[in-house]
């Protein structure tokens, strides 16, 4: 009987749907593991063979977790709000909810074509006012929050009003950017929006001015992971830093915890590391230095004040609020210029830009807190408002940007540490003793460090402090498609909503723009305010807003009355295993992680971290087809440039690599091609030029389904688009077009997109997971190679065919043989520790050696046969589903016993050692398992091999490692 994969898959697709197999409900008496998708975002494309990847390894897992006992939450939802959406929105006028809702009906349907267990009662949709409720009602809850340092926790707003009413703030212990100082009847005496004004400087979510990438193109603000050398990553418009009042997230509060917290938790390192050097905790001073002729102070952040006497100049970031009032005249016109410049590179580009040096001199001067040296305040890129306070102390004998930048300028480089090298760059060793630093001289840097930060303490010009790198998180988005947020203004005071009035919903808009005077498209709503008139937030919520707590909604995922009940979160806790991609490790996993901490302090949670173990599934990478095509390079005429024109002629792979290498010129194509296609022939079609210089060749992406292997079906490629209908090739001596290939990032722009649909069609969802794990360990990136699929497929065939005896099920009550029985417990042992380890791969591997060992012995026991149906369940459920149905069970395999292994048949009768003379193996031995050393040891010298090896002589030493080998030293 043949295995005919698409009735069965949908058959079995179909039962689960029908029977809600998958539904997972709280089970007391049964331990919880919760595996969870870092869920997607739907686009238009759908999903192509690199996305399941991380999909199938949590499933398998999911299924292998359920057979050996543990109640498995395993959900899944979409990431529903988005850029692209609304994009597609303002070209066409269609609302973002119809095309994100026809997007997620196409994920859905492929997703449950693979046979995902996901238990699709549960599923979210961050765009659905059910769910972005209680985003909203999480925001309100930051809002009335402030963080408390002496708890270490978050606390209600109320709390800290009641502080400030009995004793002001100067003794409150709060992450704040409160500039006033006020004891408690200046607080009683403050007017409400002073009041308020105050409270945002303490609330975990705040208004605040701050310097963000502005998208003009897309009219919005962009996270920097959301931007790539200066570019959006959606769209790839131009992105300027510029200052905008927004919604914040105070993050920086829980810095330290969320450094320290991940020494629990069982990430990879390089994903620990991600977060640690972003959030860049540095321990050091704060140095304030005066202004000549000014009652300014410029503070910097040092982690080497020992170095405070080899600063020869300042620098400011381009965007210090001090640049306007700090310029003169004379040099006015050439520092707005550089502000303006500065302003179109993003934080990106300007730490990646260590080689170019740029900057402006203010006309000011700064003095020297302890000598009171004049020193010159310029500004410059590489210095940024959000990193330490804006500006730095340059030293440039120990910082090589700050060397770079003085050997520019002409400044001074004072050295301050004997026997440092600075002739031809920075020494930033951090090690030696001080030199040329009066009270310091001779000091270690360590030493010379904590007697630095004494006198600044002592003589009140500096203070100790603890820096971060992070900074709050911007949370406001000029878009339409995101979260409105819950608040309204009552002249100009920020209100919070009611928690009756949530959700509140997107309203309708004539059109996805800003308005002309630049508000955010929710500004075009008709009755956008409260009924009272009042205002309405126009700004949007960004898209990791839903994201960062949809894990404890998939818990009580229908709750209308809160997130998520304590019964369900006190169940479920928290996710043991999750799935994704490292590049979200400073987005999303931050963002997480803050928000679960919250959630945490306020008793919602009884945890404070959201995913245990993690894994960063790698990138499954496509195989391009390039093609070149011939240009014409030739001298203009008129301006004697040298210019190319495009040409319809296509070089195979030989041609191009010559031409590329220099052993092909212009003249030798055209003799090729007036060989191949005619005399004359390629002057005729305009093929060469008199004037040729050179012959350049530009490489094209095809469709990947136009190749077989290497070879180029050429009808094909002319009828796949119309500018190639009238190609013209040079082919190989073999008549064969060969293809350049290229394992790369699958993409559309590229045409190297694998549609699961079709391989599904084709080789079956069993094939798909099976060959997406034996492809190569998940973690890592791979290419795909269609060849491949089809050896699984068969694979899956002759596991089919082992139940099957022509067209009949034959499956035997037999005992099974003694050798299956071993071969079939070793398996198991195997698979099992190997799933546990997430090495998937290989337990692919052990499928196809245990099939073939039961193929090579006829073995067709259902002892044996029986148990390796459930045991391939988690990898191949379809299969397995039907073999289990045929094996007479009325039940899901789903809900069996994984198998266990049987250690009795895990030992050998007889091992086979190695007989080594002096190192080197000349003959085998077989001897009963549990044979003494002693024995061992007299039946290998008795042995008649052993004897012409001895030669008659007494061995000097015999080795015996037991069950491995025995080597005798003559």
């Amino acid at each position: 009987m043949n295995y005919e994969h698409r009735s069965i898959e949908k058959k079995w697709q179909k039962n689960w749907e029908e029977k809600n197999t998958f539904r997972t409900e709280i089970l007391p008496e049964k331990k919880k593991y919760y595996v969870l998708d870092m869920f997607p975002y739907p686009s238009g494309a759908g999903l192509h063979v690199g996305h399941p990847l991380g999909y199938i390894a949590s499933d398998i897992l999911a299924r292998y977790k359920r057979l050996t006992g543990f109640n498995v939450l395993h959900p899944m939802g979409f990431d529903s709000f988005g850029l692209p959406a609304e994009q597609y929105a303002i070209q066409t006028g269609q609302h973002p909810a119809k095309t994100t809702e026809k997007n997620i009906d196409r994920y859905r349907e492929q997703l449950k074509s693979l046979g995902f267990s996901y238990d699709w009662e549960r599923e979210v949709q961050t765009s659905d006012p059910s769910y972005y409720r209680w985003t909203q009602w999480i925001f309100l809850q930051l809002f009335d929050s402030w963080y408390d340092k002496k708890a270490n926790a978050a606390r209600h707003i109320d709390e800290l009003i009641s502080f400030f009413e009995k004793e002001g703030n100067t003794t409150i212990q709060a992450s704040h950017s409160c500039q006033l100082s006020f004891d408690a009847e200046q607080w009683k005496s403050f007017d409400e929006k002073t009041r308020s004004d105050v409270l945002l400087d303490y609330r975990l979510t705040y208004l605040a001015e701050t310097v963000v990438n502005w998208c003009p193109e897309l009219g919005t603000v962009l996270a920097n992971d959301e931007v790539k050398e200066g570019l959006s990553e959606r769209g790839g418009y131009p992105v300027v830093q510029k200052k905008m009042r927004q919604w914040m997230m105070r993050i920086t509060a829980y810095a330290d915890r969320l450094l320290d917290g991940l020494e629990k938790l069982d990430w990879s390192d390089s994903v620990k590391d991600m977060q640690r050097n972003w959030i860049g905790r540095s321990e050091g001073a704060s140095v304030f230095f005066e202004i000549e002729k000014r009652k300014d102070l410029i503070e910097v952040f040092t982690t080497r004040p020992d170095t405070l006497f080899g600063v020869s100049f300042m620098v400011l970031a381009p965007e210090h609020p001090l640049v306007g009032s700090l310029v003169t005249s004379e040099h006015k016109e050439s520092v707005l210029n550089y502000v303006e410049q500065a302003s179109r590179k993003s934080e990106r580009d300007r730490i990646s830009e260590v080689k170019k040096v740029s900057g402006v001199f203010t006309g000011s001067y700064a003095l020297h807190p302890l000598n009171k040296e004049k020193l010159p305040i310029y500004i410059s890129d590489y210095v940024l408002l959000g990193y330490g306070t804006g500006a730095i102390m340059a030293v440039p004998s120990g910082d090589q940007r700050d060397w770079n930048f003085a050997r520019a300028f002409d400044l001074p480089i004072p050295n301050v540490i004997e026997g440092a090298d600075i002739s031809e760059g920075a020494d930033e060793s951090k090690g030696g003793r001080l030199i040329n630093s009066d009270f310091l001289n001779g000091m270690p840097v360590e030493k010379a460090i904590k007697a630095m930060l004494s006198h600044l303490e002592e003589k009140n010009i500096g203070l100790r402090k603890i820096q971060y790198r992070l900074r709050d998180a911007v949370f406001s988005r000029q878009r339409y498609w995101g979260e409105p947020i819950p608040i309204y203004f009552n002249d100009g005071i920020p209100m919070a909503m009611d928690e009756s009035e949530l959700p509140l919903e997107l309203p309708e808009v004539d059109k996805y723009l800003p308005t002309k005077e630049g508000d955010p498209p929710l500004a075009r709503a008709e009755g956008w305010h409260t009924p009272e008139g009042f205002p309405i937030e126009a700004n949007t919520m960004p898209g990791w807003a839903g994201s960062s707590w949809y894990l404890f909604r998939y818990m009580d995922p229908t709750n209308t009355i809160e997130p998520f009940s304590q019964k369900n979160v006190n169940y479920w806790r928290n996710v043991d295993f999750y799935v994704g991609g490292a590049e979200h490790a400073t987005g999303h996993l931050l963002y997480s992680r803050f928000w679960t901490k919250f959630l945490y302090d306020t008793g919602k949670l009884p945890e404070d971290e959201p995913f245990k173990k993690m894994l960063n599934q790698g990138m499954i990478q496509g195989k391009s087809a390039i093609i070149h095509r011939y240009n014409i390079g030739y001298i203009d005429r008129e301006d004697g440039q040298i210019k190319t024109r495009e040409t319809n002629l296509y070089l195979s792979n030989h041609f191009a690599r010559n031409l590329q290498d220099g052993k092909y010129g212009p003249k030798d194509l055209e003799r090729l091609i007036d060989e191949k296609y005619g005399k004359g022939y390629a002057r005729e079609h305009h093929l060469i030029s008199p004037n040729i210089e050179i012959a350049p060749a530009t490489r094209i992406h095809v469709d990947v389904n136009l190749v077989d292997g290497e070879e180029l079906d050429v009808i094909a490629f002319k009828q796949w688009q119309p500018r190639f209908k009238d190609a013209i090739f040079l082919f190989e001596e073999d008549e064969k077009f060969i293809i350049l290939c290229e394992v790369e990032k699958m993409s559309k722009t590229k045409f190297n997109v694998i549609n699961p649909d079709e391989l599904i069609e084709r080789y079956g969802a069993d094939s798909l997971r099976c060959y997406e794990m034996f492809l190569g360990p998940v973690e890592q990136h791979k290419p795909w190679d269609q060849k491949g699929i089809e050896g699984v497929s068969r694979f899956l065939k002759r596991f089919w065919a082992l139940f099957h005896e022509g067209t009949d099920f034959m499956v035997l009550d037999d005992k099974a043989p003694l050798e299956a029985k071993k071969a079939f417990h070793k398996f198991l042992k195997k698979v099992s520790e190997d799933i546990e380890r997430l090495s998937f791969n290989t337990v692919v591997s052990e499928f196809m050696i245990l099939t073939n060992a039961l193929v090579a012995m006829k073995c067709r026991s259902r002892e044996i046969l029986e148990p390796f149906v459930i045991a391939i369940s988690p990898y191949a459920p379809h299969i397995a589903e039907e073999l289990w149905e045929k094996l007479g069970h009325k039940s899901s395999v789903t809900f069996e016993k994984f198998p266990l292994h049987d250690d009795s048949y895990l030992k050998e009768d007889n091992v086979k050692y190695p007989i080594s003379f002096n190192g080197k193996v000349r003959f085998t031995l077989e001897v009963e398992s549990g044979t003494a050393g002693d024995l061992l040891q007299k039946m290998v010298l008795e042995h008649e091999d052993s004897q012409r090896w001895l030669e008659g002589k007494n061995p000097k030493k015999v080795i015996i490692v037991p069950n491995k080998i025995v080597n005798i030293v003559v």
